[in-house]
């Protein structure tokens, strides 16, 4: 049976940094494996214009002081932009991918959420060309912003491409992770990719319960498919499981706790896409 994949458009935003390099090579390679359209996304950051030096300019030399330097301002922002967007393009022709390309004046993270509402899936890099560490630890603010806001699946890739053979799949029965089970099951039985699902209990029952709906919903979908049974806390179990080596990509859902024991505790979704060394899809 032909079955409809979801991600049939993909929005891979770029700022030329090495791990926006990375994210690109796994942009491409998903899109190749699926048979995905694919578009290119670079933001030219409204801040760097409007930021606190330009305003200071403008404030201490007057206005034609700072719009002469605008237009340079500019003008080096487009053609870099040009370059950055032109190597991935390249990147896409070597794969046989056609990839797109689009440049947008903005604050980042918004153009992204924004223009990704038009796409099935964002795929970005965890950090970016401005990250720095901050009290967001080692994920990038854009990153995290786009996962808590955008309503689209986003796929956040580390700083090393590696081909993936396989995918693992987070479940704990909450809605995200249902979808994170569709989606999984697509992926899988479009680039045959095999699946192994985690579940985290402590409760035997609902374990057994969780595993036995998963086998349910596979049975609809051509896929080879294991189901791991652990005792622990979720995001030390999965990032465990991660550092094993068994797969090459994490699905999982995203923030799925409430907003008070994400504070106590920390999200199981932040704490494993700052520390894995895969690429993790997120579904809300």
């Amino acid at each position: 049976m032909t079955r409809e994949l979801s991600f049939k458009n993909l929005l891979l935003p770029t700022d030329g940094s090495d791990y926006s390099r990375a994210a690109a090579a796994y942009g491409i390679y998903v899109a190749k494996k699926i048979s995905s359209r694919i578009t290119a996304l670079h933001v030219m950051d409204v801040k760097i214009i409007q930021g606190p030096l330009f305003s200071d300019v403008a404030f201490y030399s007057g206005l034609p002081v700072y719009y002469e330097f605008l237009p340079k301002i500019e003008e080096a922002l487009n053609k870099r932009a040009d370059s950055i967007l032109e190597e991935v393009r390249k990147e896409g022709e070597k794969s046989g991918v056609l990839v797109e390309v689009r440049k947008i004046e903005g604050i980042i993270e918004d153009t992204i959420i924004r223009e990704g509402e038009k796409f099935d899936m964002i795929v970005l890099a965890r950090r970016g060309e401005h990250f720095h560490f901050n009290a967001g630890g080692l994920l990038g603010s854009t990153a995290e912003s786009v996962v808590r806001r955008s309503k689209r699946p986003v796929l956040i890739t580390p700083a090393d491409f590696k081909e993936i053979e396989s995918i693992g799949l987070a479940y704990d029965g909450s809605g995200p992770a249902s979808s994170a089970l569709k989606i999984a099951a697509e992926l899988s039985e479009t680039a045959r990719w095999p699946i192994t699902t985690l579940i985290v209990s402590e409760d035997s029952a609902n374990a057994a319960d969780l595993a036995r709906r998963v086998d349910e919903f596979l049975e609809n979908y051509d896929v080879d498919n294991e189901t791991l049974i652990l005792r622990g806390r979720e995001d030390k179990e999965i990032l465990r499981f991660i550092k094993e080596g068994a797969v090459e990509m994490m699905v999982m859902g995203a923030y799925g706790r409430g907003r008070l024991k994400e504070f106590f505790l920390g999200s199981t979704t932040s704490n494993v896409i700052r520390s894995s060394d895969i690429p993790v899809l997120l579904m809300h």
